[in-house]
């Protein structure tokens, strides 16, 4: 029974996924406040309440708020999440992954198992980059989550890796600068770069300015499939490389031995898989954004021995990785041979 219980449970989670989307896209979180009663809550979003009641019903069962009394409303920790003024928000994030374009590529997974493409190309036709290019809307709620996603990253990571060893740092596919900005504070010596995609570094510059960064920052536009900034001793790639397969993330790597100075280094930010997954292994998550990278982009995530082959496809050699606690992500150094 415990069995069936657990399946059962699984089995409901594209359920509970809409729960939280419906409630994100409500602005369900920021009613509730501090607490609120069914009535200011169902008016609020011209909802009847004994429709209501049911969403918040199933919103308390997920964990994310409680009736702190008869018809009376308070968000547990996890849903104050969704407040839009929560300096941990993941309101876009969770805005972003009940959207057409990441749910609709999952109803084809079994496609992008044979057939290795993106069923995100197929669903859209054309590929994830160029649709969130031509839809703005899109495009700033993507990089908005991306921006939440890389928060408590920016923050955490320079507690495990000294990036004040490097006069320049360029960050590729750096986005709207959140990671840059947190590296440049932890390193006062070091210039950087950030690099992206004329869409993906919307924000950049007003955000690397209110970090107090922007004087020693460049802002960059272009394609690291393409080639990368000349002249960098680190080039930072966090969350992107997992993008692209590995022919491509060799040609990514390959531009990153080609441009970086001598005794350069290129710092991989992905989670690191297992090379054998234990039986009791419970991490479910990076698991599925390996499925995720697939029907989306075509990409991967990677083991160890993954990530040397790739590298030593570019001419690099893995030096080491460390993990990150609380982030999913690992560290991956890697140097010229």
């Amino acid at each position: 029974m415990e069995a069936q219980a657990t399946l059962r449970r699984l089995l409901s989670g594209a359920m509970a996924t809409h729960v939280i989307g419906v409630a994100a896209d409500l602005g369900l979180a920021d009613t509730i406040g501090d607490g609120a009663g069914l009535g200011v809550i169902a008016d609020a979003h011209g909802i009847p309440p004994e429709r209501m009641v049911r969403l918040l019903r199933a919103f308390a069962s997920l964990g994310c708020c409680f009736e702190r009394a008869p018809r009376v409303y308070a968000l547990t920790e996890a849903g104050s999440l969704l407040r839009k003024d929560n300096p941990g928000s993941l309101l876009d994030f969770a805005k972003l992954s009940t959207t057409s374009v990441t749910e609709q590529p999952w109803l084809r997974l079994k496609d992008s198992l044979r057939t290795g493409r993106p069923a995100f190309d197929d669903v859209f036709g054309c590929s994830a980059f160029e649709y969130f290019a031509g839809e703005p809307e899109q495009s700033a709620v993507f990089n908005a989550a991306m921006s939440q996603g890389t928060r408590d990253f920016a923050e955490a990571a320079p507690r495990y890796y000294d990036f004040g060893r490097y006069a320049t740092i360029a960050d590729l596919g750096g986005g709207d600068g959140t990671l840059l900005a947190g590296i440049l504070r932890s390193a006062p010596g070091s210039r950087g770069i950030l690099f992206d995609l004329e869409a993906g570094s919307t924000g950049a510059a007003e955000n690397l300015g209110a970090a107090g960064v922007s004087e020693r920052c460049d802002v960059v536009a272009g394609d690291f499939r393409e080639a990368v900034p000349q002249g960098a001793d680190l080039y930072v790639i966090k969350s992107a490389l997992h993008n692209w397969d590995d022919d491509q993330a060799a040609v990514i790597l390959g531009n990153c031995r080609a441009a970086m100075n001598q005794g350069g280094r290129v710092l991989i930010a992905d989670p690191v898989l297992p090379d054998v997954l234990s039986e009791d292994e419970r991490l479910f998550d990076p698991y599925l954004m390996d499925l995720h990278m697939l029907v989306v982009v075509g990409g991967k995530e990677r083991t160890r021995s993954e990530f040397e082959t790739v590298c030593a496809r570019a001419g690099l050699a893995v030096t080491a990785i460390t993990p990150v606690p609380s982030t999913g992500l690992s560290l991956i150094e890697a140097e010229a041979r």
